[in-house]
């Protein structure tokens, strides 16, 4: 194992070991699980990212070129007779 050089405030260095003696751990530890967390989370983002990658390369559903977007007739769809949507001032209205 590396061990490297960490510049640091007192003030910071004495409440992070206070936090760390509270929770039975080091500030060696603290940082050695963040930095595995900081990792873990990139690498679940990146798995999510390809994910989603995928799903796009192998999808069937396709709108028309000349598609446009139709919020009015959205909200007149069957699908969404019930729903209730708020405006852009708050107000609510129903669909």
């Amino acid at each position: 194992m590396t061990n490297i050089t960490l510049a640091i405030d007192d003030k910071l260095l004495k409440q992070v070991r206070s936090f760390a003696k509270r929770n039975g751990t080091t500030v060696n530890g603290l940082v050695r699980q963040k930095l595995v967390d900081v990792i873990r989370q990139e690498e679940v983002m990146e798995d999510a990212r390809l994910g989603l990658l995928e799903l796009i390369e192998n999808s069937t559903g396709r709108l028309p070129k000349n598609y446009r977007f139709d919020r009015e007739k959205l909200y007149e769809s069957p699908a969404l007779s019930g729903h209730k949507r708020v405006d852009l001032r708050g107000r609510r209205k129903t669909g």
